[in-house]
């Protein structure tokens, strides 16, 4: 959930925008130059870069391969920081607290973070070079790490241990939380890697092997740290999950009562803001990260957090309350968010079968509790969601990305996208490819990707793989053609997703998307099922009408409740005449008001008068005012 696709200048200074979740949206980038350990013709290099530090720095080679193993499954990410604002191979943390996951687009004040989340400057310091070699570097990246792991033995036992076993204290401190659960279970994992041994070809072509070693760690070297237990309580959780709560902060970081974080304070659904969004993010990182990040001074959280390794799930928010994780405060109101330890560019990776069932098991929970349908207008990705603004529109998160496999997601939920008994509408289309079978040509910056399946299909601009794919105006306001890259949603229709139907020629069918008129390749139905919805259209007479990112209300609401009003901006599209798209049934506008820290008498939830409907807009969904439009089909 890391804002990656920014210039390279700007990634240096600060991490940008929202929650964790991931990627964000899609900017023309500065690409690092490419070093020699990135380069797959020299497919040795990061193994000898690790042997080298290990040397240099004495720490243990299996302890310094496992710790870069369990942070970054040994990937670069091409220099781009996690969501908690990680680096490289060691995952070294520059993170600047952006406010952007509340979705208010607040500046707050604040500049004290943990040490933790500075471990980068840090790193440079101790090797006596420029920070930014750490960032672009493998090499120096694992140099970084290990010259922080033997700062850490020298605290923790005053000595750099010869005996792997004694390093537990220093890894322990490597995770960057003093909260024993976290700590200890990444030590621990870092000490089973170790002994089960891992061999890996990395995705720019380097092979790593970390050989078995039948090591016992002293958990007593991480006496020293004075690690705290978290204040543990049940989990808001079904039976037979895998599942604790250790609370995010919530904590006033200035003298200004506007200024703190994690979460809001609320008494959902009572209050007036019903749940009836589930959405799915990824850490951009590990399980690990996402939780200490979610513990520290930070203006990010989730509900929960769910581990791709072994599918344990960490609540960190009550449901009841508003978790800052979507970029957009309409959806925050409204929703319970989901993180996933991974990578959205690496896919399987990390997103294991374990958190898969698990996610689902919470989801089906969660949905039936609180009432959400389960379909793909409310148990959304981070990528679903719009902006509120059309700048905001432009930077938001693209996780879980390309190789989530939605299908198989919601055939674990009991939701099928082509269900037998279904009433099927021939002018409606579920976007529902093949996931194994449908590979995709995909580039990551100036890298391409290895063919593996993903969730989406192409659209083009006309009925032939020769033309143009159709270009998003948030990512392309130049009009230029829209990219292969995994982060131009622009031209990607997701599975689970519906669209009416606006032609079909040969192969290929078209539906209206985004206000265009967009081509997939479709062959005998190969990547659509058949779909049904409520279809709205503009009204009659009017030649187009605007789209919004959230339903907020109308000014006079706010002149009501005696709050500043937060009016609903138009993005940058627009809907013709003649094209309809699928909503759900119509929602009244509101607005939750909570600007203060730990003042819930201040809060409010504000009910307008207007009313919109949601649709499948283009990658993400929309928002319309039920005054302009008609609805053509039910």
């Amino acid at each position: 959930m890391s804002m990656r696709r920014r210039t390279r200048l700007s990634f240096l200074a600060v991490l940008m925008a929202g929650a964790l979740a991931l990627p964000t949206g899609f900017t023309p980038a500065v690409y690092a130059e490419e070093t020699a350990v990135s380069q797959p013709h020299q497919p040795n290099k990061l193994q000898t870069a690790f042997e080298s530090a290990a040397q240099e720095f004495g720490v243990p080679l299996p302890i310094l391969m496992s710790v870069a193993y369990n942070e970054s499954r040994w990937e670069h990410h091409d220099g781009e920081p996690s969501t908690s604002g990680g680096y490289g191979v060691m995952h070294l943390t520059r993170y600047a607290g952006e406010s952007a996951a509340k979705g208010e687009d607040e500046s707050f004040a604040s500049q004290e973070f943990d040490p933790a989340l500075h471990t980068l400057d840090t790193a440079a310091a101790l090797l006596g070079i420029d920070p930014d070699f750490l960032l672009l570097d493998p090499a120096q990246n694992i140099r970084g790490g290990a010259a922080l792991l033997a700062q850490y033995a020298r605290e923790t036992i005053g000595t750099l241990p010869t005996d792997a076993a004694d390093w537990y204290g220093a890894v322990a401190k490597y995770s960057g939380t003093d909260t024993a659960e976290i700590a200890t279970e990444f030590a621990d994992a870092v000490y089973a890697t170790i002994q089960q041994g891992m061999e890996r070809t990395t995705n720019s072509g380097q092979h790593a092997v970390l050989t078995p070693a039948a090591v016992t760690p002293n958990t007593a070297t991480a006496y020293p740290l004075h690690l705290r237990n978290a204040a543990l309580s049940d989990a808001d959780c079904p039976n037979g999950l895998a599942c604790r709560y250790i609370p995010a902060a919530y904590k006033q970081y200035s003298g200004s009562a506007t200024d703190y974080g994690n979460y809001d304070l609320a008494n959902r659904p009572e209050d007036g803001n019903d749940i009836r969004y589930i959405v799915i993010h990824d850490v951009e990182g590990s399980y690990e990260s996402a939780i200490k990040t979610f513990l520290s001074k930070s203006y990010v959280s989730a509900h929960y957090t769910v581990n791709s390794v072994n599918g344990q799930v960490t609540q960190m928010v009550r449901p009841k309350d508003v978790a800052w994780h979507a970029g957009n405060w309409f959806v925050n109101a409204h929703s319970i968010g989901i993180e996933h330890s991974g990578f959205a560019v690496e896919g399987a990776t990390w997103y294991s079968e374990q958190m898969y069932r698990s996610s689902a098991k919470l989801v089906r929970y969660l949905a039936d509790r609180y009432d959400v349908p389960l379909d793909r207008l409310h148990i959304i990705g981070h990528d679903d969601i719009p902006g509120l603004t059309p700048y905001n529109q432009t930077r938001m998160h693209w996780d879980p990305g390309a190789f989530f496999d939605w299908a198989h997601y919601f055939s674990l939920l009991g939701a099928s996208f082509n269900p037998s008994d279904a009433t099927a509408d021939s002018n409606v289309v579920t976007i529902d490819p093949n996931f194994h079978t449908n590979l995709p040509y995909l580039k990551y910056n100036k890298r391409e990707l290895e063919p593996q399946p993903a969730s989406f299909v192409y659209l083009h601009t006309a009925p032939s793989f020769d033309a143009p794919l159709i270009s998003d105006p948030a990512l392309h306001p130049d009009g230029s053609p829209g990219t292969h890259q995994i982060y131009d949603w622009g031209n990607k229709a997701v599975t689970g997703q519906r669209f009416v139907k606006a032609d079909q020629q040969g192969d290929w069918t078209a539906i209206y998307y985004g206000g265009q008129k967009a081509w997939l390749h479709d062959p005998n139905g190969k990547n659509t099922s058949p779909g049904s919805g409520l279809l709205v259209k503009p009204k009659a007479g009017l030649t187009s009408i605007p789209v919004y990112g959230s339903a907020f209300p109308e000014a006079a609401a706010y002149t009501a409740a005696g709050i500043p009003a937060r009016l609903n901006t138009a993005l940058q599209y627009r809907i013709p005449a003649e094209q309809a798209y699928v909503a759900t049934e119509a929602v009244t506008s509101d607005y939750f008001y909570a600007k203060l820290f730990n003042a819930p008498s201040t809060y409010r939830v504000v009910a307008g008068a207007d009313e919109y409907y949601q649709i499948h807009f283009n990658h993400r969904f929309a928002f319309v005012k039920k005054t302009d439009v008609e609805v053509v089909s039910q």
